[in-house]
């Protein structure tokens, strides 16, 4: 299960089981509470109606005058009383008053009159001077049956002379119990829906540094060039940190042990040229021999230097991880000082450019290492184009972004040579260190450092290389870089 997965289940049982226990106690404490307050009102109603009635009761008239007749006009009463959403048509109370001897004087049901109650609580309690009442099941299998009970005291100066007792049914105070329930259900449903909502939120955010961590983690594995990223949480960074010293650690073991084993490789050739004529070359041997191995030794030492600048130089790129200084670059300005430089090389071969460049053309990045770039691209399609051949050189500008991202707007810088092409068996390793074409016309090889080197360029730059073959015959080079606004 999956940490993110974790936290959600480990936060909503924590809200899920507060929450139960909560309403759990709330809808337990319902029900009494409601009663309870139930209890406290017919307290009052009850000692109210004991003071109005006592005069009745002493003069042994209770039933027969004010009070029952009183009591009948309450009882037929219509309500039209809506109680939030609880309708109360009619009054639900019975009230009954027992003698001296607990014997029944007056009943509003007309039922117990004679009757003996002086046994229930609510009058045997009341005549000893405490505080009476009762809870009655009417249906002993039916628990809402249940009648409330509640007496008060009929006195005549300290003498207890009688009790009152005003009953109410449960069950007329059930739909606001219910009523109270059901919002309750309702809200504990909210309740759950808004756990499972900040959960989830909960355990993204929380898990936001760690999948950033994770994606960092996979791209330093493919080689991408990444930079440590910025998590607020100490203990992440520090672990960022570790990993990022981790990576840098095992990338410099092994761009050591890489460049070692290929420098060596791409030494042996020269080394062996250089051995070989030093072993031929004495002073007796004939000038015109002499000079041409004298050359050839010049020449491979040469290639050695070449090897190793070029080296230091794409060691230099390759251990950048982003542009140290970016500054606004007129990409038109660049391209035409290129070609300038290029003109005396251009008669040599009897070759000329085709410009096609735009009013403006700007780009963000580093101009020493964008001239680099574009020199070698440059370099490669003189090298490859025969003899008074044309190479064209334009700047065109496109709404999609590098690597197919839309909304990105670049400037291509396209490099057209009409040579050759190159070989199928070399396209996918056109851009690998130390792989190098033949020259057509002279068979010589290059560093095979230079292709590679103008790629990592344009991916410091957030840009691409592609080099493609044309139909109609030679190499297309597009070096695409951001437009720089």
């Amino acid at each position: 299960m999956s940490l993110n997965l974790r936290i959600f289940f480990a936060y909503f049982l924590i809200v899920g089981v507060a929450s139960y226990l909560l309403l759990n106690v709330f809808m337990s404490e319902l029900r009494p509470g409601v009663r309870q307050s139930t209890e406290d009102t017919l307290v009052d109603m009850s000692n109210v109606l004991a003071e109005l009635v006592a005069d009745e009761l002493i003069s042994n008239q209770v039933g027969q005058q004010n009070f029952a007749a009183s009591m009948d006009r309450f009882l037929s009463r219509s309500y039209r009383a809506k109680i939030f959403s609880v309708d109360k048509p009619t009054s639900a109370i019975r009230v009954y008053i027992t003698d001296a001897q607990g014997i029944v004087r007056y009943d509003s049901d007309q039922t117990a009159v004679g009757q003996d109650y002086s046994q229930w609580n609510d009058v045997y309690l009341t005549l000893r001077g405490e505080y009476g009442a009762r809870s009655t099941k009417l249906d002993p299998t039916d628990e809402l049956s249940t009648v409330m009970h509640v007496a008060a005291p009929i006195r005549n100066g300290d003498e207890i002379v009688g009790v009152l007792t005003v009953a109410k049914p449960n069950h007329s105070v059930q739909p606001f119990i219910d009523l109270a329930r059901d919002k309750m259900e309702q809200r504990g449903l909210w309740l759950i829906v808004l756990s499972l909502v900040m959960g989830s939120a909960l355990s993204f955010w929380l898990t936001r540094s760690i999948r950033t961590l994770a994606r960092y983690a996979d791209k330093a594995a493919t080689g991408e060039r990444v930079t440590v990223p910025n998590v607020r949480e100490s203990e992440l960074a520090k672990l960022a940190s570790s990993i990022d010293n981790m990576r840098r650690q095992l990338e410099g073991k092994e761009y050591v042990e890489k460049y070692v084993h290929a420098l060596t490789h791409e030494l042996k050739s020269p080394v062996s040229a250089i051995r070989g004529a030093a072993e031929i070359v004495h002073p007796n041997m004939p000038a015109e021999d002499l000079i041409r191995f004298m050359l050839n030794i010049e020449n491979e030492a040469e290639r050695i230097d070449e090897l190793i600048n070029r080296l230091l130089d794409l060691a230099s790129v390759e251990k950048r991880e982003s542009l140290d200084s970016v500054q606004s670059l007129d990409l038109i300005s660049i391209v035409q000082n290129l070609v300038e430089s290029k003109s005396i090389l251009l008669k040599e071969k009897a070759l000329s450019f085709e410009l096609d460049l735009p009013s403006t053309a700007l780009v963000q990045g580093d101009q020493f290492l964008l001239i680099q770039a574009l020199d070698n691209l440059l370099q490669n399609a003189m090298d490859f184009s025969p003899q008074g051949g044309v190479i064209f050189v334009g700047i065109k500008r496109h709404d999609v972004g590098v690597n197919g991202s839309p909304n990105i707007d670049v400037f291509n810088v396209i490099i057209q040579d009409q040579g050759e092409g190159i070989p199928e068996y070399a396209l996918d390793k056109i851009f690998d260190r130390f792989y190098s074409l033949a020259r057509p016309y002279t068979q010589k090889k290059s560093s095979g450092l230079g292709l590679c080197f103008v790629k990592q360029i344009a991916e410091l730059h957030h840009g691409q290389v592609t080099l493609k073959n044309q139909e109609e015959g030679g190499v297309k080079a597009t070096l695409a870089l951001p437009c720089g606004h």
